[in-house]
């Protein structure tokens, strides 16, 4: 047998032996509910990964936010300085409100573990951990630190833990990201579309609709005309993605409507096609000479490219999962993640998490046999030389 085949056989091995402690950690997490709204929830959970991640020898910082729980970053006690470093990222906020475990109480059914958040991504949090307990058991040296980053925001655009994560990013040879994967055959995600948000807003004059309709200028059939030349900047065979996905207006059925207002959610798969639709919804100009509009906001994240670094990255996985019998796929995600922001400047590979399905829906669940495939897969990446280039 090689030195290789060792290796896995004895990860596969220390897991498969603490599968029942995999599965009563997982459940501690889900029982915490953690609502990205919610901070006291959230540095509850924080504080309970601090303890376990202390106990295992390491270093950990809870940095707390402003209008969230903040996050967590983690580093063994004892790391050699000379090594590289490489980021396991994950989120500890879910979408569901306090109280929904009433609802979706955590269940195991014919192999599967339903619950809120079990799937996106508390399975994830838990694949973090032993797999750092399965490297600590085997006793074999590390030639890339690994570094743990939880954070309490990403489902409402982590907006204040990114800078945070910039600055990791900067220092890192390689992340990983513990998203679900795509789909119950668990494809890694190798790109994310970019995610933009935009706001049009028209400002006409009111006027009553029977006595003075000349006098009126209805900023409804203003925006209804933007909206259209909106839709029309939809490209899908290039990815670019054009959603008007709010709209309100007026203030009676009786009056010309003085104001209105559309939300834009905008996707896009190339870097360059977010500075262009970005511009080309920036230019648009009003119909009516006689509206005031306002357009406002951006692309928020970055889209996550197949960049070289990327490839190589997910090449090296594609050969760790065939030790493990594993045929791995990649795919391409509409929506984005913490990946998208690593990946401006590090190698990274997303969608590490455990297979299953319904992120945020009411069947959410993970495939309980996949949870141990899934970690000794990221192990095996935890314990690769480092990237060159």
């Amino acid at each position: 047998m090689k030195n290789h085949d060792k290796i896995v056989a004895s990860a596969q091995e220390y897991l498969m032996a603490n599968k029942e402690k995999m599965i009563l950690f997982l459940k501690e997490l889900v029982e915490i509910e953690t609502p990205s709204d919610k901070i006291i929830s959230q540095h509850q959970i924080l504080n309970f990964l601090n303890d376990r991640l202390s106990a295992m020898g390491y270093y950990v910082i809870h940095v707390s936010g402003k209008n969230t729980g903040g996050y967590l970053y983690a580093r063994p006690k004892n790391r050699k300085k000379h090594l590289p470093i490489q980021l396991m990222i994950g989120h500890c906020d879910t979408v569901w409100p306090i109280g929904t475990l009433e609802k979706m109480p955590l269940t195991y059914i014919k192999g599967k573990i339903k619950g809120p958040g079990v799937y996106d991504m508390k399975a994830g949090i838990t694949q973090m951990v032993f797999s750092l307990m399965a490297i600590r058991h085997m006793n074999i040296p590390l030639s890339v630190e690994p570094v743990v980053f939880v954070n309490s925001d990403e489902e409402i655009g982590s907006r204040e833990s990114t800078n945070a994560l910039k600055r990791l990013a900067i220092l890192a040879n390689r992340a990983y990201v513990l998203e679900p994967p795509l789909g119950l055959s668990g494809k890694l995600k190798t790109a994310r579309k970019g995610l933009g948000r935009f706001t049009v807003t028209v400002r006409g004059k009111a006027a009553h609709a029977g006595l003075d309709p000349s006098k009126g200028v209805n900023a409804i059939v203003e925006l209804s005309q933007q909206v259209q030349r909106l839709y029309a900047m939809n490209d899908l065979e290039k990815g670019i993605s054009v959603n008007i996905g709010m709209i309100e207006g007026g203030i009676s059925p009786n009056v010309i409507a003085p104001f209105s207002k559309a939300v834009i959610d905008v996707r896009v798969l190339k870097e360059a096609d977010g500075v262009a639709i970005t511009k080309k919804i920036k230019s648009l100009k009003p119909i009516h000479k006689d509206v005031v509009m306002e357009i406002e906001g951006g692309i928020g994240r970055p889209p996550m490219e197949k960049t070289p670094r990327n490839q190589l990255l997910w090449k090296m996985a594609k050969r760790q999962g065939q030790h493990l019998g594993l045929e791995l796929e990649e795919a391409t995600a509409g929506g984005g993640s913490d990946g998208n922001t690593t990946s401006l400047y590090t190698a990274t590979l997303d969608g590490l998490g455990t297979p299953g399905d319904g992120a945020h829906a009411a069947h959410e669940y993970i495939l309980q046999n996949k949870l141990i495939e899934r970690t000794a897969l990221l192990t095996l990446l935890l314990l690769l030389e480092p990237l060159n280039g």
